[in-house]
């Protein structure tokens, strides 16, 4: 019988963090465009007293 090979496992689950990780970054970056567009106005950093 053969024995798993946890590295192979270990390696392709990383992958699926990292490529997990670019893709909720990518949805932040594309939020965050979108948000500039809409206003590009206004800073959401300043106070309009």
């Amino acid at each position: 019988m053969a024995k798993p090979n946890f590295q192979f496992q270990k390696r392709q689950k990383e992958l699926e963090k990292k490529k997990k990780n670019e893709e909720k970054l990518e949805r932040k970056r594309a939020k965050s465009a979108t948000q500039t567009e809409e206003n590009p106005d206004q800073s959401p950093d300043v106070d309009n007293d």
